[in-house]
């Protein structure tokens, strides 16, 4: 085999070589019904498989052991797939699209900071269906580093929960309750990289050169250097560099991260296939999507920044390949907080059906501070279109920090200098800015350059927190809106909303983080706060803020479930002639028409009656979230502070 070989003729050869020997080594099982369905998959995605791998490893003499090797390990992640699974598989693969459904609702958190454990998670369950949940992310559970783990995302054993939550029963058990209750699990897929503490790492730590080649090891500087001229510091502060020298070893290690978190040599195919491995058991655990976390660094090649390369996208989608085959119900979910034309090229059916939107995010706190939407307006018009078979997921904030990653281009077509506005935004949201209603956090901020990122709860940053501290109810009812207004675009605009949780009653900044050494430096715990339940209870008292922001969501929500238009990605953007103003049209599959409007001002907005008749929208619409009828006359429809219309055609 060489590179420029007929790969489709080469994939046949190959799979009637293979098949034989597969099924040789089942033969107790080649007659039963659940290998009739693998072999259904097999034949329907080898040739993908096939061709994704062939350009990874087609120049290593050993490709087809790993591939034949490949090949068993998925057949029997098949038949060892517990029923109620393959069942799912089966109708995910009858309903290709029910991730783009209008009832879809995320939810994600820490397991030890909502509930304590994995059992205290079922035991929420509830309240999960209370708020509405169908998808429920829980942030890295498994085993990791004492002390330093960034969170969890340094990870020692994928097949081990951290003792502290509970055991993979508990997990399981816990998949298994959510989806009876029509609640997916989403798990991180944390495969860039593992803890130096895996088995694999330690292995090469002892001097199994095996698992050393499952790894960046260097015995000097020379290559690291050489690498080093084109790579970005992710972490300058905590971690400068990209490379960790180690005494025990006298060897030079590629830590994109941070000192403990080896990245990985996918160029090794004994790496991928032992990955493989690792993602297929969390499927049969009962992962229904996977995050898949940090994908834009897993390939490295000298000279180039080792993001996005193109070979970083064969490898996602070889993995992909492989759940087509052995459980086709799994979906990924993209983490590319990358540039905005980066991020598009992660999604696809045969990638990431799903993905982050990063740069809603950042533009929705861009609009609240600037209280206006002409970037937010630009960018989406032309940025929110993806492929009809996948689906953004849609926040207000995460787990980690907001950075300003809009496109300098589209920020330059409208007049705006990009760096001179991120310095802005980080003012303005650090609380720096005068007249800022913001309280956040600096997040890996350089003095020097002025470049930072942002740190804090929803509502700190949205302006409750300084409105609490003022006690000034006019300043309190504008923070309750902002949030309302942010939380009312992700829930329409087209995808999943998803919801960091705590949110939903308007916590704020937790600034006790800084007693704790192995958090101190990370203003990111500021975000991260344990729930207090005793204020969660406060949820069903309206006099309360905690109450007023729930039951807006609430209402928000029950009005999105029952609106058909908002399922799917059929998103048009449109001009109202009002820059306060950000405005979409969202159609449905039988076409149902919502006219969105969202002001982002503090002020009272109108939007001229002669503007959506040019629209061709119509003439009357039911306001759904205040439940009203408008006609449209010669007067304008009148927003106010912060108000959000959802008008039915």
């Amino acid at each position: 085999m060489h590179a420029q070989a007929n790969l489709p003729k080469e994939a046949r050869r190959t799979f009637a070589r293979l098949l034989p020997r597969l099924e040789s080594e089942f033969a107790a099982v080649t007659a039963t019904e659940a290998w009739a369905t693998f072999r259904r998959r097999l034949d329907a995605h080898f040739n993908d498989l096939f061709n994704l791998l062939f350009t990874l490893y087609g120049d290593r003499y050993d490709f087809l052991y790993h591939l034949e090797r490949l090949l068993a390990e998925a057949a029997q992640s098949w038949l060892d797939r517990p029923q109620p699974l393959k069942a799912l598989d089966a109708e995910r693969e009858r309903q290709p699209l029910w991730y783009q459904s209008e009832q879809m609702l995320g939810g994600v958190y820490y397991v030890d900071l909502f509930a304590g454990d994995l059992k205290g998670m079922r035991a929420k369950i509830p309240y999960f269906q209370e708020l509405g949940l169908t998808y429920l992310h829980l942030m890295p559970l498994f085993k990791a580093p004492e002390g330093d783990s960034d969170g969890g995302y340094a990870v020692s054993d994928y097949r081990q929960v951290d003792p502290r939550l509970g055991d993979m029963d508990d997990l399981r058990a816990l998949a298994t309750e959510l989806r009876q209750h029509g609640i997916s699990l989403v798990l991180d897929f944390v495969f860039n990289h593992t803890s130096d503490e895996h088995r694999w790492a330690l292995a090469a730590q002892a001097g199994d050169e095996d698992f050393a080649d499952y790894y960046f090891i260097f015995p000097d500087r020379t290559l690291p250097d050489a690498y080093d001229r084109t790579l970005r510091e992710i972490f300058p502060d905590q971690h400068p560099g990209s490379f960790t020298y180690r005494p025990d070893m006298q060897r030079w290690v590629w830590t994109t991260f941070n000192s403990f978190q080896w990245d990985l040599n996918y160029r090794n195919p004994e790496a991928f296939r032992s990955m493989a491995a690792e993602m297929l058991y969390l499927a049969n655990v009962g992962a229904e999507v996977l995050r898949l976390d940090a994908l834009a660094f897993t390939w490295k090649e000298m000279g180039t920044n080792c993001e996005n390369l193109p070979k970083a996208h064969t490898l996602v989608r070889a993995f992909n390949a492989v759940l087509r085959i052995a459980a086709p119900g799994l979906l990924f979910k993209s983490e590319a907080i990358v540039h905005p034309d980066e991020v598009a090229r992660y999604i696809s059916a045969q990638e990431c059906q799903l993905s982050y939107n990063p740069l809603l995010m950042a533009l929705l706190w861009n609009s609240l501070a600037t209280r206006e939407v002409r970037l937010l307006r630009h960018s989406m018009g032309y940025r929110f279109a993806i492929p009809d078979d996948c689906a953004w997921v849609n926040y207000i904030r995460c787990h980690d920090d907001i950075g300003w990653t809009f496109d300098d281009g589209d920020a330059s077509a409208l007049g705006i200098n990009g760096y001179d506005h991120r310095r802005f935004l980080n003012s303005f949201y650090t609380g720096r800015f005068p007249g800022s209603f913001a309280r956040g956090l600096p997040f890996q901020e350089n003095p020097r350059t002025g470049d930072a990122r942002i740190s804090g709860t929803q509502a700190s940053l949205a302006g409750l927190e300084a409105a609490l501290h003022s006690g000034n109810p006019a300043e309190i009812e504008l923070a309750v809106r902002r949030i309302l207004l942010l939380n009312s675009i992700v829930l329409s605009i087209g995808g999943i909303p998803l919801i960091y949780l705590g949110d939903e009653i308007g916590i704020l900044n937790d600034y006790s983080y800084v007693a704790d050494p192995a958090k101190t430096g990370d203003s990111r715990w500021v975000h991260r706060p344990r729930i207090d339940w005793a204020q969660m209870a406060r949820r069903s008292d309206p006099t309360t803020p905690e109450g007023r922001i729930f039951s807006g969501l609430q209402h928000l929500i029950k009005l999105r479930k029952a609106t058909p238009a908002f399922a799917g990605n059929d998103m048009r953007v449109i001009n109202l002639g009002n820059d306060h103003i950000f405005a979409y049209v969202r159609t449905g599959r039988q076409g149902e028409r919502v006219l969105v409007l969202a002001n982002f001002s503090e002020h009272t907005q109108p939007v001229p009656a002669n503007e959506v008749r040019l629209y061709g929208l119509g003439y009357h619409f039911h306001e759904l979230v205040a439940q009203r009828e408008i006609t449209l006359r010669d007067e304008p429809i009148v927003l106010e502070p912060y108000q959000v219309m959802w008008l039915a055609a």
